[in-house]
């Protein structure tokens, strides 16, 4: 499709070569554009078309890149990318050496910090604002911070350390999309705004307090005064008091759809010093109806039908349910049954499968909002009190809760539950959202349990294990559909640390543990069709590991492979490695198929696995390799 601007810009300074009457109509083309382009690849959609107008009038307005925009997750930086010279790149978004779906400093100039996760964009562009001063060099800073993420622990630690350096010239853009705190925008507060933000206003300001200053006595006083009449007339009709009191200047809240105001506001704001917070309210999804309708299902999707908004599905209807299905459905089950089970996200109740059980269970759910760190340790303050708390997060996101994993759950032995989805590669998404850390950074804690269910009944009957467990319990699950096993009724217990043998066979041994059961499994019965004869065994537990079950296997069998979706440092072959070793076996050849240590980019979850050696095929030429080149030392095979 041609536009008649957007055809034009390659970079922002073709934009900002256009007159400022033809923005909207910019506006109007980049909309239609990212609405056309994600509707063949998929993608994060709703956030990026509300924040059209905020990012067009930013870069027509700012200097990037020589000045710096630093972007809270990548949601909203779809029209970012689009005009920063990717536009052609779109047919690639989130497909293998494709334009990824987040800003990444390797990828262009223009992203100058890579964000996958909620809440840096303020302590980042301190940063650079710091280092900006530290150095005497000149440019602007502004940071994007979307409204869920400025609750964000790191961003209110962030809000407090820069309101603390009131000579500190950075400006903080809240973009507030309604789906949180979205105070209501009208005439009254669209006047105060052009005021506040106005040069005049603050020059004004600026002077009567020099005047009243040069009062000898009185001076002080009045301006005491006046400074707390001012303070009282905003907390009335603005929400800005917070950062007031925090040092930050607040101008808001602002239309941030009307492009030219935008434009105008940001010229003035450009003229302040010190730290300033910018209240621009914004509509998710805004100009395509489905995704104004309905945000939650519009903020990430799958290729649809532009006309008509319906997503484009497989015609199959039988493929089996999800494990976050499955575990949606087994907590349900169970808290049917435990009258002190509490289900708690942060910020994700549709993507970790809570969204039914708070329905069900509104008074045993709590959904903190983007506070990973406060999620367990409230969980731990609940576990004090006879609660079973389910902490269910992604594997990515209980990263930025490590500290409270340890000093506050697994120090204290409490019964918390970590239901980790999307632990293993997770495809599109890429590096800040691959689940492949967590068996190497949750083994190595004590009173940790940790494991990995093979099939949807196991998840099922782990997670009952784990709330009958009376401590810290990691249950690690991938994303994306189960085995389709017939799920059992009823939930039967597992016992901690017993793994069990699924195959028998002389010549090697598979050592597997979470999905990469089933590719043990594929590839021993191709194996066996070859006449080599092997054992399968699903391991179940990364800590406490079946030492008794590894010890048999590896007294009689000397060719050892184990499997797992995780990073080879510190995972479950190392675990392997270890046990081997403690317990005086040294005459096994052993090789530990895991992700290797570099980041995995965005992709296809399947070519992802190809490119780690994680599919059947790769695992056979392995064992083939090994069996013809058996070494008699202990060690890991390259």
């Amino acid at each position: 499709m041609a536009y008649e601007y957007l055809d034009q810009i390659q970079t922002p300074a073709q934009l900002r070569a256009l007159p400022v009457e033809a923005l909207p109509k910019v506006a109007q083309e980049l909309r239609d554009f990212l609405v056309t382009s994600v509707s063949e690849t998929g993608g994060h959609l709703g956030s990026s078309l509300g924040a059209v107008e905020l990012t067009l009038a930013m870069h027509y307005v700012y200097d990037t890149p020589n000045d710096r925009i630093v972007w809270d997750v990548g949601h909203q930086a779809y029209g970012h990318k689009a005009i920063t010279g990717r536009r052609d790149k779109f047919p690639t978004l989130r497909q293998f050496e494709g334009l990824c779906g987040f800003p990444k400093r390797n990828e262009s100039e223009y992203d100058t910090f890579a964000v996958g996760h909620a809440g840096t964009a303020l302590s980042a562009g301190f940063g650079m604002a710091m280092a900006r001063d530290m150095q005497k060099k000149k440019f602007h800073v502004v940071s994007v911070v979307g409204d869920a993420a400025i609750s964000n622990g790191l961003s209110m630690e962030a809000l407090n350390n820069i309101g603390d350096h009131p000579n500190l010239n950075m400006t903080v853009i809240l973009n507030d999309n309604e789906m949180s705190i979205s105070p209501s925008v009208g005439a009254m507060t669209s006047y105060l705004n052009k005021i506040l933000a106005g040069k005049s206003y603050n020059e004004t300001k600026n002077r009567v307090e020099h005047f009243i200053n040069s009062i000898p006595t009185v001076g002080k006083q009045m301006l005491h005064m006046a400074h707390h009449a001012e303070e009282a007339l905003k907390g009335f009709v603005t929400p800005g008091t917070l950062f007031e009191e925090l040092g930050l200047c607040y101008y808001g809240p602002i239309d941030g759809h009307n492009i030219l105001t935008l434009v105008e506001i940001f010229k003035r704001v450009k003229e302040l010093k010190g730290p300033i917070l910018l209240h621009v309210v914004t509509k998710k999804g805004k100009g395509y109806a489905p995704a104004e309708q309905n945000p939650e299902k519009y903020h990430g999707v799958t290729i649809f039908d532009k006309e008509t908004g319906k997503l484009v599905t497989p015609a199959a209807s039988s493929a089996p349910p999800a494990y976050t299905k499955v575990f949606g459905d087994a907590l349900i089950e169970l808290a049917g049954m435990k009258s002190n089970l509490v289900g708690i996200t942060a910020a994700m109740p549709g993507g970790t499968g809570l969204s039914q059980f708070g329905q069900l269970f509104p008074d045993r759910y709590v959904d903190v909002g983007i506070a990973e760190g406060h999620a367990v340790c409230m969980a731990a303050g609940m576990a004090c009190e006879g609660m079973k708390p389910v902490v269910a997060i992604y594997s990515t996101f209980l990263q930025r809760a490590y500290d409270q994993i340890i000093h506050d759950v697994c120090l204290q032995k409490l019964p918390v539950i970590f239901a980790l989805d999307r632990g293993g590669l997770v495809g599109e998404d890429g590096e800040t959202h691959q689940g492949v850390y967590d068996l190497s950074y949750l083994r190595c804690i004590p009173n940790m349990v940790v494991m990995a269910p093979s099939n949807e009944n196991e998840l099922r009957n782990m997670l009952f294990t784990a709330v009958e467990h009376n401590g810290p319990v990691a249950l690690r699950y991938p994303r994306g559909n189960g085995e389709g096993l017939p799920l059992e009724k009823g939930f039967k217990k597992i016992e901690v640390g017993k793994g069990e043998i699924l195959e028998e066979g002389s010549q090697y041994a598979f050592l597997a543990i979470g999905r990469m059961v089933g590719v043990a499994q594929t590839a021993h019965g191709l194996l066996k069709k070859e006449g080599i004869q092997g054992t399968v065994a699903n391991m179940r537990f990364v800590k406490p590991l079946d030492e008794k079950l590894l010890v048999s296997v590896a007294r009689k069998i000397k060719v050892l492979v184990t499997l797992e979706e995780n990073v080879g440092m510190g995972g479950f072959g190392s675990a392997v490695l270890e046990a081997l070793q403690k317990n005086g076996i040294s005459d096994c050849v052993v090789k530990s198929i895991a992700i290797p240590d570099v980041f995995i980019e965005h992709g296809k979850p399947q070519l992802q696995r190809e490119m780690c050696g994680l599919e059947a095929p790769q695992v056979i030429g392995l064992v083939k390799k090994l069996l013809q080149n058996r070494e008699p030392a202990l060690g890991v095979v390259s």
